[in-house]
């Protein structure tokens, strides 16, 4: 079961979303330990929902569904607001000295941001239900914590070695090039937000 979540939490958290931008940008403008800080907020808000899912706490999912408009704003809005100090923040030159207020920061940002999608927890529900797990009664709950262990090891890996490449890669990347990465990022975060605000309306 553990092997199981490995590899469903690695999936889920490898394709590049905005966590994703936001881990690569954090990584070359405050170095490799910021981007991974960034990747366990998501990987932790993958694990508490999760842990929703496979241990049958549907009295949260429901509520947490039925909120998902206000979620939702509140995810696409913060996400307009990330992406706009992208734009808005001058390149560093070196790698700024990670300090415990800004590891802090970087993880609390990302973890309340990916638990703003509460949708997430259908997916886990039904990954959890498919392993036969999840259920109100019956569940095995030994089995289900090994599969959420899984899923946060799976994502926590996946941010690693992306927070990694990246960092092992930020010594050759200049000033002008962070502030070509700084819009870009900025830009495409910025359309994350709007497009998930938009979604809110027409779904």
């Amino acid at each position: 079961m553990f092997l199981k979540g490995l590899a469903i939490g690695f999936s889920i958290a490898a394709p590049v979303g905005p966590i994703g931008l936001l881990c690569i940008r954090r990584s070359l403008s405050d170095g490799m330990v910021a981007g991974l800080a960034t990747g366990m907020g998501a990987a932790t808000a993958d694990a508490v929902y999760g842990c929703i899912a496979g241990f049958g706490l549907t009295a949260i999912s429901n509520l947490l569904v039925r909120q998902s408009f206000w979620f939702g704003l509140f995810g696409g809005g913060f996400l307009c607001y990330l992406g706009f100090r992208n734009l808005t923040n001058k390149p560093a030159i070196e790698a700024a000295e990670a300090s415990e207020k800004g590891l802090i920061s970087a993880y609390t940002s990302t973890f309340v941001l990916t638990l703003a999608n509460p949708l997430t927890i259908l997916s886990f529900a039904a990954v959890f239900a498919g392993f036969g797990l999840g259920t109100t009664t019956g569940a095995d709950f030994w089995a289900a914590g090994m599969l959420v262990g899984g899923v946060f090891s799976g994502s926590a890996l996946w941010w690693l070695l992306l927070s990694g490449g990246v960092g092992v890669v930020r010594a050759k990347v200049g000033a002008p090039v962070m502030r070509w990465i700084n819009w870009f990022s900025g830009i495409l975060i910025i359309g994350f937000g709007l497009y998930a605000i938009v979604r809110l309306f027409f779904s």
